[in-house]
């Protein structure tokens, strides 16, 4: 899938991309098709060149505008639950750098993605054109979801929330997976929504994590 620009294809980062598979695999990462991912894109094309050699550690990198690319467990573990099959999709509630929705088309998904910064919207969307990733992109505000292309079979948030969204949920389709993290501005408990049938939901809880805040009408106010 990747035209392999901007040096993606780098030995020294392959070599680095593996031992980050091996280490998320020692953390618990079970899911082989999430691993092979992580395993092919270039984390380090969406980091500023400062950061590049801290690219495959396991841990947050800033982006600007206070946002981060997130811990790759962290990444990974929400993709492993989200339980994305080709063809299905899945819409991203914040676009950041473009990694997270660079590791779903790798998984096959077709992918909607919302940002609201227009600074990090025009750069992942760049990013992710020049690897060669084929994106629908929206700047807006991402509580709102992206109504216009619902439902999703999968729905990720890549911030933390007050609260499940609730327009989230509605854009979820039969059997659809919303997953996102709730809690306050400094931890919140990983939450996943699966619409069993109109009006019928399950909700599971798992591991806590720290995510920058959601920050739109149905999330944190600014």
């Amino acid at each position: 899938m990747l035209n392999w620009g901007s040096g993606a294809n780098n030995p020294k980062f392959k070599r680095r991309r593996q031992r980050l598979v091996d280490t998320l695999a020692d953390k618990g990462i079970k899911d082989k098709r999430v691993l092979e991912a992580f395993n092919v894109v270039p984390r380090h094309v969406f980091v500023d060149t400062a950061l590049q050699d801290r690219a495959y550690k396991d841990t947050a990198l800033p982006i600007g505008k206070e946002q981060t690319i997130s811990q790759p467990y962290t990444v990974a573990r929400q993709t492993e639950l989200l339980e994305v099959k080709p063809g299905e999709k899945v819409l991203e509630i914040g676009t950041g750098s473009g990694y997270q929705a660079a590791i779903l088309c790798e998984l096959g998904a077709e992918v909607y993605t919302v940002e609201r910064h227009d600074e990090l919207y025009k750069k992942s969307r760049s990013i992710l054109r020049e690897l060669g990733y084929s994106v629908r992109a929206k700047l807006g505000d991402g509580t709102m979801g992206w109504s216009a292309y619902a439902p999703y079979d999968a729905i990720v948030v890549t911030a933390g929330a007050p609260v499940v969204p609730e327009d989230l949920v509605d854009q979820l389709a039969l059997n659809g997976r919303l997953v996102v993290p709730v809690g306050d501005d400094k931890r919140q408990e990983m939450v996943r929504i699966i619409k069993i049938r109109e009006d019928e939901f399950e909700e599971e809880h798992y591991s806590d994590f720290k995510f920058v805040p959601l920050i739109g009408k149905k999330g944190w106010q600014k």
